[in-house]
C-alpha cells in the first residue's frame, strides 16, 4: 500500500489503531546513498572498532536522506495466524518554515532503485514531509511569527498573490474566486501569507489541490478565526508540517518489537531524522535508540546463528533467507505460523517485489515469525503447542534481542542493552615487503585482491597488517605466498610485529645495556 503526502493525514488515524494492536512491526528503508566518499577512507573495514564505525556512517547518514520507509504491522489473530498490513511511505525533508534541507545523491544508489522500479516522482512530488526536534523548534517559532513559509516556489505563491490583490479591487464582500495547481505545502503558504497580508479575505482548502478565496469583512475574519474548522489553525498546520514524525513518535510510545534487517543504518537515520541530529558519542547513540526501541530484533543476527545451530544454509539476502525458511525446514514439527497479507496489501502474495521498502518489510516480520518457530521446536524437547503466542518466540530469540549486526567490522553485532561482543575473526597476517620502495596500502591491496578479500593497514614503512574475514583465505595466502620474492606473509603476533612493543623493548634493552655497563664500569673503579 503506497502513502503519500496527499492521502497520509487522513490514514495516520488507522495507522495508529494498528500498531496499537500489533504483535510487532518491521521496518525497512531505501536511501540516496549509504557510504559517503566525500572523505577518504569511509569506506566501512574489518579493522573498524564500533566506535569508528560509528562515525563513519554518521557522516553518510548526515549527507543522504531516506526516499522510502516501508511499514510491516503483524497482528495475531486467534488463531495461528498473523495478519500483515503493509506500507511504502514516500518520504521528502520538510520545507516549511526551517532552514532549507541539503542532501546528496550517491549516483549507485539512484541507478539500484532505478533498476527495481523505484518511483522517483511520488518521492519529489508527494513526499510525506517529516523534521526532528531541533528543526521542530526552529518551525514552531517561524510558526508563533507568523513567517512560515518555504524557500521553494516563491513564483508559486507571487503568482496567487497577484491574482488575489487583482481580483478583490473589484469583488463584493461574500463573492469568491478558485485558486488551483497548489501541491503540497503550497495550500498552506498561500493561505497564510494572503491571510496575513489582507484583513478582508478568508480561506478554505478545498479538493483536487485548490483554495478557495472569500472577501469578506473584518468582523466576519475575526468570527471565522475563532472557529473550530479553521484549517489554518496552527496545530493543524503543525501535524501537516512534521508529517511523518507523528507516526514516528506513535512507533515510539507503543513500545512495539521492533524488526530489521542489517537495520544499523536504519537506526541512524530514525534518529538523525525524526527524533534529534545523530550525536558525536557512540554510547549516546545507544542509550538514545534503546530508550526509544527497547526491543528490537536484527533478523540477519538471528538467521547468522540459526546457520550454526540449525543447520540453515547460508544465504546472501533478506529474500533468500525467506524461501529457506518457506521451504519447511522442520517437517516434523507443529506448522509455522500461518502469514497473510491483507486485502490492501495482496500484490505481494502475488509478486515478487525486492527492494520495494514495503514488500522487504513484510520479508522481515515472516522471517523473524519463521525463525522464531524453527528455534521454539529445536529448543524443546516437548511438544511444541500448536499455536505459539509470540512472547513464546521472543524467549526463544532472547539471545538476540537488541543485536544489531555489524557488517565487517571490529565486534559481531552492536549490543544496545549492554557490551558490544567481540568478533572471531581469523588470525591477521602481517606482509613484510622487500625491494618495493614507496609501496601503498592500494598496491597490497590489489595485490592480493584476485586471490581473495582481505582489507589492509599499514604497520610500519615496510610491514602491512591483512584482515580477513575467512579462514579458507587466510590458509591460501599463507600458502602461496610461502616463497615470494618481495613478500614474506605470516601469522601477525602482537609481542613480535606491534610497532609500539618493538620501540619498548628497544627502550627497555638500552636501559638494560646502560644498566650492564654502570655496573660494569662500577666494579671496574672499586677494584
Amino acid at each position: 500500500m503506497d502513502v503519500g503526502a496527499e492521502d497520509f493525514a487522513q490514514r495516520l488515524p488507522r495507522l495508529r489503531r494498528r500498531i496499537l494492536r500489533a504483535a510487532f512491526v518491521a521496518l525497512d528503508m531505501e536511501f540516496t546513498g549509504l557510504h559517503s566518499t566525500y572523505l577518504q577512507n569511509n569506506e566501512p573495514s574489518l579493522f573498524d572498532s564500533p566506535v569508528e564505525r560509528y562515525l563513519k556512517a554518521r557522516q553518510s547518514v548526515q549527507r543522504f536522506t531516506l526516499v522510502q520507509l516501508g511499514l510491516a504491522i503483524f497482528s495475531k489473530e486467534n488463531s495461528n495466524k498473523y495478519v500483515v498490513h503493509s506500507y511504502n511511505f514516500f518520504l521528502f525533508p520538510s520545507t516549511l518554515g526551517i532552514r532549507d534541507v541539503e542532501f546528496t545523491l550517491s549516483a549507485s544508489s539512484i541507478q539500484f532503485l532505478s533498476h527495481y522500479g523505484f518511483d522517483y516522482n511520488k518521492f519529489l512530488k508527494d513526499g510525506i514531509p517529516y523534521m526532528n526536534e531541533v528543526q521542530e523548534k526552529i518551525f514552531r517559532q517561524h510558526l508563533l511569527a507568523g513567517t512560515c513559509t518555504s524557500n521553494a516556489d516563491r513564483d508559486v505563491l507571487k503568482k496567487a498573490i497577484d491574482e488575489v490583490t487583482s481580483w478583490i479591487a473589484a469583488a463584493k464582500e461574500e463573492d469568491t474566486m478558485i485558486l488551483q495547481d497548489l501541491n503540497g505545502y503550497h495550500m498552506i503558504e498561500v493561505q497564510l501569507v494572503l491571510r496575513q497580508a489582507l484583513e478582508n479575505v478568508w480561506t478554505e482548502p478545498l479538493e483536487d489541490k485548490k483554495v478557495m478565496v472569500k472577501k469578506v469583512s473584518p468582523e466576519h475574519r475575526q468570527l471565522l478565526e475563532n472557529s473550530p474548522y479553521d484549517h489554518c489553525q496552527k496545530k493543524l498546520i503543525l501535524l501537516s508540517a512534521r508529517g511523518f514524525t507523528n507516526l514516528f513518535q506513535i512507533l515510539v510510545k507503543v513500545k512495539k518489537p521492533l524488526v530489521g534487517h542489517n537495520m544499523l543504518m536504519d537506526l541512524m537515520h530514525l534518529h538523525d531524522k525524526f527524533y534529534r541530529p545523530l550525536p558525536e558519542s557512540y554510547e549516546e547513540f545507544k542509550r538514545n535508540i534503546h530508550n526509544l526501541f527497547p526491543v528490537i530484533i536484527d533478523t540477519k543476527t538471528v538467521t547468522k546463528s540459526m546457520q550454526k545451530k540449525c543447520l540453515f544454509p547460508r544465504v546472501s539476502s533478506l529474500l533468500e533467507a525467506y524461501a529457506v525458511l518457506c521451504s519447511n525446514l522442520n517437517p516434523k514439527g507443529p506448522p509455522c505460523p500461518v502469514i497473510a497479507l491483507a486485502s490492501g496489501c495482496s500484490r505481494y502474495a502475488e509478486k515478487e517485489s525486492p527492494h520495494e521498502a514495503g514488500y522487504d518489510a513484510f520479508l522481515c516480520g515472516s522471517v523473524l515469525l519463521m525463525s522464531a518457530h524453527l528455534l521454539l521446536c529445536r529448543s524443546t524437547d516437548n511438544a511444541v503447542e500448536a499455536e505459539p503466542s509470540f512472547s513464546q518466540y521472543l524467549t526463544v530469540l532472547a539471545e538476540h534481542v537488541n543485536k544489531v549486526n555489524f557488517i565487517r567490522g571490529g565486534v559481531s553485532s552492536i549490543n544496545f542493552s549492554g557490551e558490544d561482543s567481540p568478533c572471531r575473526h581469523p588470525p591477521a597476517l602481517v606482509v613484510h615487503v622487500r625491494g618495493w620502495p614507496g609501496v601503498t596500502e592500494r598496491q597490497i591491496y590489489q595485490e592480493f585482491k584476485p586471490h581473495c578479500r582481505f582489507d589492509v593497514r599499514r604497520l610500519s614503512k615496510n610491514q602491512f597488517i591483512l584482515l580477513s574475514n575467512k579462514y579458507k583465505h587466510v590458509r591460501l595466502v599463507l600458502r602461496d605466498y610461502r616463497h615470494h620474492p618481495h613478500l614474506q606473509v605470516s601469522v601477525y603476533r602482537h609481542w613480535r610485529h606491534s610497532p609500539s612493543v618493538n620501540c619498548l623493548l628497544q627502550i627497555s634493552g638500552i636501559v638494560a645495556l646502560w644498566s650492564l655497563l654502570a655496573f660494569v664500569l662500577g666494579g671496574a673503579r672499586s677494584c
